[in-house]
This record gives structure tokens, sequence and C-alpha cells, in this order.
């Protein structure tokens, strides 16, 4: 009887392996038949130069958002200063306009 059971199984894992050995062939003798075209040489000259206009578009805008960094720096340390400014001269102005009517 262990014997049977043992037959049937190894009838059934070699029926398995075999289907899926057979699954595998098939699927690579479509994919060979199918094949797929190798691209031509200006389709490789036109790709590499849509790439290149790809790297440089970057490089310039990275270059404009460092730019644009800076000019907001300048921005802020400019308001900074006058705002700093602003408030300097209305101090100065009541302390010279103070002493002065005293005099």
């Amino acid at each position: 009887m262990d014997r049977q059971i043992f037959a049937m199984v190894l009838v059934f894992v070699a029926g398995i392996v075999g289907m899926g050995c057979l699954t595998g062939v098939l699927i690579t003798w479509m994919k060979w038949r199918r094949g797929k075209p190798l691209p031509t040489p200006e389709l490789m000259q036109r790709l590499n130069e849509i790439a290149d206009r790809v790297n440089r578009i970057e490089t310039a805008v990275d270059a404009t958002a460092i730019e644009v960094e800076r000019i907001s720096e300048g921005q802020r340390f400019t308001t900074r200063l006058l705002a700093d400014r602003a408030g300097a001269p209305a101090l100065a102005d009541q302390a010279s306009g103070g002493s002065a009517n005293r005099h």
C-alpha cells in the first residue's frame, strides 16, 4: 500500500515538473519567435541627443535655482538693513530734536 502511494506521489511530482518545463519551453519559444527589433543607429543617435538636451536643461534649472536663492538672500539682507535703518533715524531725530529745543 505504501508503495502505491509513493508511486502516485512520484507520478504527480513528475507531471508537475514536466508541465513546468513544457511551459518554460513554450514561453521561451514564443518570445524567440516574436523577437524584438534592434534599435536603428538613427534612433539611438536621436535618443542620445534627447538625453544630452535633458542633461543641459537639468543643469540650467539647477543654476537658476542657485541664482534665485542668492537673490532671495540678498533681498532678505536688504530688507533687514532697511528695517534697521528705518528705526535708527527716528531715534536720532528725537534725541537731537529734544536737545536742540533745550538749547
